[in-house]
């Protein structure tokens, strides 16, 4: 996702911090890059998704990673309670009490990982969890989930009214609808 994809999401939503860790979660763990180009993606796509700094090192990368892998298995998770639970064990394990801080010139936003200056991975899979856990009980299902189309796999924030999403993108519905229209006429 781009700065221009999510620039109607107001910075501090849920449905941002959502979008933000889909994204984020795409990069370190889906995609494929070598260190030099994953390291500018982690920090091109942090910048685009509004943290005033992204002075990430290639060990901060390495632990992000982790973090996404665990923050991955919400979006795979096949229904919606396999998805809370999901989500309450991250937020069991990794978020502190909320708190509202406006670090390094931020507006007031709501965190719950341990202090403003916590490791990239630790603030990561917390606000994760919280943006998720947000976006669970504002749509009483899943968040999202892993495009459908088998050469993707990208996870997928779902914010429409009906649920049902199955791609991560339209170019990916479009793919598999044209597959599957040219296995019809073979």
């Amino acid at each position: 996702m781009t700065a221009s994809n999510h620039e109607n999401w107001r910075l501090g939503s849920a449905a941002h911090a959502a979008q933000r860790a889909a994204a984020l979660t795409a990069l370190l763990v889906v995609e494929q890059h070598d260190e030099g180009d994953l390291l500018a993606r982690a920090r091109e796509l942090l910048l685009a998704f509004g943290e005033p700094s992204a002075d990430l090192e290639m060990r901060d990368v390495w632990a992000l990673r982790e973090a996404a892998r665990t923050v991955y298995a919400v979006f795979a998770a096949s229904d919606m309670v396999s998805a809370v639970q999901k989500i309450n064990g991250l937020l069991a394990q990794y978020a502190t009490a909320p708190r509202l801080t406006a670090h390094d010139g931020t507006a007031w936003h709501l965190h719950v990982d341990a202090r403003d200056d916590a490791p990239w991975a630790e603030w990561f899979i917390a606000s994760s969890a919280m943006a998720l856990a947000i976006l669970t009980s504002d749509k009483q299902r899943p968040p999202g989930g892993l495009c459908a189309s088998p050469p993707c796999g990208r996870p997928f924030i779902d914010l429409g009214k009906g649920g049902g999403r199955r791609y991560c993108s339209p170019r990916c519905a479009t793919r598999e609808r044209v597959a599957a229209h040219r296995r019809k006429q073979d």
